[in-house]
């Protein structure tokens, strides 16, 4: 259709999932928010561990709890980093262009 950088109107802000430079269509956007909700489920297992330990209906309590908190905060920093680096393009975007969302 044309070349270089598309010109909105002044107020106009674009959509969010057919601008050139959408988050949306990143795959590693999509993973590290799919990795944020494993970070839920880890932190379940981490209440879990410690809950059950605590009223001594497991016997691994202390350890479940151990795994889930250590996988919930891994989990938790690749899924950021992730976010992150999946909306570069959109940080760049709004460099480029000055804009203020």
């Amino acid at each position: 259709m044309f070349s270089g950088e598309p010109e909105y109107l002044d107020g106009y802000v674009p959509t969010s999932w057919d601008s050139q430079h959408s988050s949306l269509q990143r795959s590693l956007t999509w993973i590290g928010m799919a990795l944020i909700l494993l970070a839920a489920a880890a932190a379940g297992l981490f209440v879990y561990g410690f809950a059950s330990d605590s009223v001594g209906s497991q016997e691994n309590g202390i350890m479940l709890g151990t795994v889930g908190a250590v996988v919930a905060v891994v989990v938790l920093l690749a899924a950021f980093a992730s976010v992150h680096f999946g909306r570069s393009s959109y940080r760049d975007y709004k460099k480029r262009t000055g804009r203020v969302h």
